[in-house]
């Protein structure tokens, strides 16, 4: 069965082969592997949303079935900033360090018992015939006062897990891919993709 994730973050792409690995009949491709994929806007007001909007737009350019991801950063203190714009926080040209930063800056003197916060994904697959299916996986944890670790992207450096004791940044690929919302969220695709007929 081949499968095209909407993304060509090497980052990203790795988590997926790794957490996919089960099914060993399964083609995973990106859309650099097709002439002109489309550029998909992200305006949805949910992850879920833009989720969705990009896997259909891909299943539909492929004629594949296409997933996508729509992930980020939920903090309680920032009233659910920066949610859907996680990708984009910090105006364009801002790179991952330089989101990590302000929102570091943002909560300078929020109290401990205030730092909550939580990543978010949605993982929609769009199939050809029209349809399309969501999982969903949230994982808890709190904002640092300072990045810490090397792994991991995005804001992974200033997202501490509790129970862990260490940043996701400061966890192993395989660590990751037990406990990130990602890995929660892929965990309940991959059995939707156990269901779907092969082609």
């Amino acid at each position: 069965m081949k499968l095209v994730i909407a993304t060509n973050n090497a980052n990203k792409v790795r988590e997926i082969r790794d957490k996919f690995a089960a099914l060993p009949d399964l083609e995973i491709l990106t859309p650099a592997d097709f002439a002109d994929p489309p550029e998909v806007i992200e305006d949805g007001a949910t992850f879920r949303d833009n989720a969705m909007k990009k896997a259909r737009a891909l299943a539909d350019h492929t004629g594949l079935a296409s997933l996508a991801d729509d992930s980020g950063l939920v903090v309680d203190a920032l009233g659910g900033r920066p949610g859907v714009f996680s990708a984009r926080y910090g105006g364009e040209g801002a790179d991952d360090a330089a989101r990590n930063r302000m929102i570091l800056d943002e909560m300078r003197g929020v109290p401990e018992g205030r730092r909550s916060a939580r990543f978010v994904c949605a993982i929609a697959i769009a199939l050809p015939g029209g349809e399309s299916l969501v999982a969903e996986g949230t994982c808890e944890g709190v904002i640092t006062g300072a990045m810490r670790g090397n792994g991991g992207f995005g804001y992974d450096p200033i997202f501490y897990l509790p129970e862990l004791g260490r940043t996701m940044a400061e966890l192993t690929l395989g660590e990751k891919n037990r406990v990130s919302h990602r890995a929660r969220a892929l965990d309940s695709a991959l059995e939707i993709l156990r269901g779907l007929p092969r082609r």
